[in-house]
């Protein structure tokens, strides 16, 4: 036995007998406070959500390394974490460091997010991962079965899920308060970066202490230049995933779930305009067809950024925000101003002004991420595991597909396969550049 699996041994059973499980409400016990029984983390990208998930890695565990391409923005974290070993190459560090290590935060851009989680997942580390879980549909479906092979506590960084007020709105929706959905409207004020624009021109110099190879992992090799970083490569093909990418797993997730919205058969979108294969589009409306299941019929869920929103009669005299969603039932509406889900209001306001919340059924948050550092002390999965993101995951990356394909494409989800353009089927993976691999 490893001494990291001896480690491990050791949290998991102390874990246990201090009942370190949350269940319907709140964590019955704190995780230690001990040093020596601690989780240690590792965090890969340490700046803007980086920074944050760092320090939820530091208030429910010990941060022992720190990872980020920019070593600028490492050594500000580490001043921070003073004990925390500094590597601008996660290979490097999960390899070096492997046996001092419980889990990791990944928190880099989206192209990179599947082959950190996955070394990571390959050497036993829990992973924590931010949304969306990964930059293509094949690579969700190589994490999930990572997690399940290898019986790590996983976690999404879609922060909404643990939002109290989304799984109370999931309950109302369960509960058949708005009555039989079949449409589902969400929208987002992003894109907020530049987007929708063809490749820049020029060889700028690499700022002093930016590896910009590392950066690239395993995206095409191509220049440097300033309109990639920071924050700005969401746009760009090769290393974000858009608008769609960035927000639908927190905007769509409360209607995911309330009403099991996975598998679409078809996804189209009304608008495209990818521009020189380089770029998503300044703004797009897209439209997913999801199957009748046994417990609801078919709905359709509309999605629309770049400063589109819904035209509905039933939101009149509303203060609609930029960002949002709305459930349409046959007896009512749930519309949520809110980008997570986390605040709702059942319309029209008059029919539901006596309404009765139903009986709880979802286990209450303690916290996000001190969901994650529960399931890796050995406690119930967090509810935003790999297992429930990765297909969420999945479901919303199809709409960058059809968009991409510039056509409406059929989705078989058990084969994995866009089945009435072939073609399209090469959106939904890549080829990786030598040295970057699942």
């Amino acid at each position: 036995m490893t001494n990291n699996n001896t480690r491990r041994d050791f949290l998991k059973t102390t874990a246990v007998a201090g009942a370190a499980y949350w269940v319907a409400g709140s964590p019955s016990v704190a995780l230690s406070d001990s040093p020596n029984e601690k989780l240690n983390f590792a965090c890969i990208g340490v700046e803007g959500k980086g920074s944050s998930d760092t320090d939820e890695a530091g208030r429910y565990g010990n941060v022992v390394a720190l990872c980020d391409i920019d070593e600028n923005r490492l050594d500000k974290k580490a001043r921070r974490y003073p004990d925390a070993k500094k590597f601008v190459d996660y290979r490097e560090m999960l390899t070096e460091m492997g046996d001092q290590i419980d889990g990791v935060t990944v928190s880099t851009p989206d192209h990179s997010h599947a082959p950190a989680s996955a070394m990571a997942m390959k050497m036993g580390k829990h992973c924590f991962c931010q949304k969306p879980l990964t930059w293509s549909v094949h690579e969700a479906r190589v994490l999930r079965k990572l997690a399940n092979e290898h019986g790590v506590a996983t976690q999404m960084g879609n922060q909404g899920t643990s939002e109290n007020g989304l799984r109370e709105g999931v309950e109302v929706v369960q509960s058949g308060a708005i009555g039989t959905v079949t449409d589902v409207h969400v929208w987002t004020n992003r894109p907020v970066w530049p987007q929708g624009e063809g490749r820049p021109e020029g060889t700028p110099e690499i700022p002093k202490g930016l590896h910009w190879d590392l950066f690239l992992g395993p995206a095409p090799e191509r220049p440097y230049n300033p309109a990639y970083l920071p924050f700005k490569w969401r746009g760009w093909l090769d290393f974000g995933t858009g608008a769609l990418g960035d927000m639908a797993c927190h905007t769509a997730n409360m209607a995911v779930m309330a009403l099991d919205l996975f598998d679409p058969t078809s996804v189209v979108a009304e608008t495209t305009g990818i521009v020189e294969n380089e770029s998503y589009p300044k703004s797009s409306s897209i439209v997913f067809q999801f199957p009748a299941t046994d417990k609801r019929p078919a709905v359709k869920m509309h999605w629309y950024d770049g400063g589109r929103r819904p035209d509905l009669d039933i939101l009149k005299g509303e203060d609609v925000p930029n960002s949002g969603s709305i459930l349409i039932g046959t007896e009512g509406a749930m519309f949520s101003p809110n980008d997570y889900g986390a605040k709702y209001v059942l319309l029209p306001r008059d029919k539901f002004s006596d309404y009765k919340k139903p009986e709880q059924k979802l286990p209450r948050s303690p916290g996000h991420f001190k969901e994650y550092a529960l399931a890796c002390a050995g406690g119930d999965p967090a509810m935003s595991n790999f297992n429930y993101a990765s297909r969420l995951t999945e479901t919303i990356l199809l709409g960058n597909a059809a968009m991409r394909a510039g056509t409406k494409i059929e989705w078989d989800a058990e084969a994995g396969k866009i089945t009435n353009v072939p073609e399209a089927n090469k959106f939904l993976s890549r080829d990786y550049r030598e040295g970057w691999t699942l």
